[in-house]
């Protein structure tokens, strides 16, 4: 246990010093390091053509990469629950510097967090792991066709059988997840089933970060179905509702300035769906950068610019020592909606080795205060 104790705490050392490499004097390298000059990596940008299912797999020539689910469920007593399960990907050596394979040899850091949160109860565990960009069986990893990510035996995998003929291996996954705890232990063993097309962020896939330019290849599959099992403090209850998985893949994912974030994901009673975030800085007038997508009941994305999205926070409470916001206004007047979306529970903050705010949040309309819809909110740099 000793030694597993040690090479937990070296792999976070290492993903530390991967995301936060000291900036040039007078200029911050943005939060967790994600501002860093790309080098040698390869660089996110516009034009860039997006193709599945190998973008489902890991990209270890870019530096940063992340597999994001989040879910909205309820149990057989109609008691709202909350999941995240992430999978991170840093790259530690730029392409032309891999070491060759071999068995102690890495260029991959891999941390996944998963977190199941009810009322005031919020249980969140990490993981860390290695590899070498050239293994699929390590572990830690991700590979396309048959879908699988995974880290020990947390994984997200196909349920697709393509033994008799070939099949869509990303549209009905398992979610597998166990941590043991003084509580009694928490996790989940879920099916997600694909009700709606993949949807592609900004500009072809690519999502501007910054009136800079900065950004990531970002797609989205925002039409789970979820049912199956949640374990929490001991106790196992059926559960179904709906997730949201985030792709992003980049080596230089905000500008040097930019601190924080607050991204949105919202299921909406419509049918419609919406992911708004705003980064704390880089916009053109020096102020903060939005950007969104508004997306219809069939899945048609409709990029929103940054003056289209109107988000200001309207309350915070004190969560692990600092005051985060948890009551915002967001307005999105191309889709008539005017709504307030609030935490109904504050304390869902990662005590993680990058430490950020996760949970569920309720939308409601801002003037007659009817409910429009449930979703995730996301802040970092707080």
């Amino acid at each position: 246990m000793m030694r597993i104790a040690i090479l937990a705490a070296l792999l976070a050392a290492l993903w530390l010093a991967g995301c936060a490499e000291e900036a040039p004097p007078g200029e911050t390298a943005g939060f967790a390091g994600l501002g860093q000059e790309a080098g040698e990596f390869a660089q996110a940008h516009e034009g860039i053509r997006l193709s599945f299912p190998e973008d489902h797999a890991a990209h270890p020539d870019y530096r940063i990469e992340w597999w994001y689910l989040t879910a909205n469920l309820e149990d057989e007593r109609g008691e709202p629950l909350g999941l995240q399960w992430t999978l991170f990907r840093q790259a530690l050596t730029p392409p032309d510097e891999r070491p060759e394979p071999a068995p102690w040899a890495a260029d991959q850091l891999w941390m996944a967090h998963m977190a199941v949160s009810r009322g005031e109860t919020h249980r969140v565990a990490e993981r860390f792991a290695r590899s070498h960009s050239g293994q699929d069986d390590g572990q830690a990893g991700a590979v396309a066709e048959p879908f699988r990510a995974w880290i020990d035996h947390w994984q997200l995998a196909t349920r697709v059988d393509t033994s008799d003929e070939p099949g869509d291996t990303f549209t009905e996954l398992q979610l597998t997840a166990r941590q043991d705890d003084e509580y009694g232990g928490f996790g989940y063993d879920l099916a997600l089933a694909a009700e709606g097309p993949l949807v592609l962020h900004g500009v072809g896939g690519f999502s501007q970060k910054s009136a800079d330019g900065q950004g990531s290849m970002y797609y989205s599959q925002p039409f789970w179905r979820v049912e199956g099992e949640v374990t929490l403090d001991g106790e196992t209850r059926a559960v179904s509702g709906r997730g949201w998985l985030d792709r992003e893949w980049s080596s230089q994912l905000l500008g040097p300035e930019q601190q924080g974030w607050d991204w949105f994901s919202l299921h909406l009673e419509s049918g419609h769906k919406l992911m708004a975030f705003q980064l704390r800085g880089g916009g053109a007038d020096g102020g903060d950068y939005r950007s969104g997508t508004w997306i219809d009941p069939e899945g048609e994305p409709t990029a929103l610019a940054p003056d289209e999205i109107g988000m200001t926070p309207l309350a915070t409470q004190r969560v692990a020592g600092r005051e985060v916001p948890t009551r915002w206004r967001l307005e999105i007047p191309r889709a008539g909606l005017d709504m307030i979306v609030e935490a109904p529970h504050a304390e869902r903050w990662m005590d993680t080795s990058v430490a950020y705010w996760e949970g569920e949040v309720i939308a409601r309309d801002a003037e007659s205060g009817d409910n429009l819809g449930i979703g995730y909110l996301e802040m970092t740099g707080y």
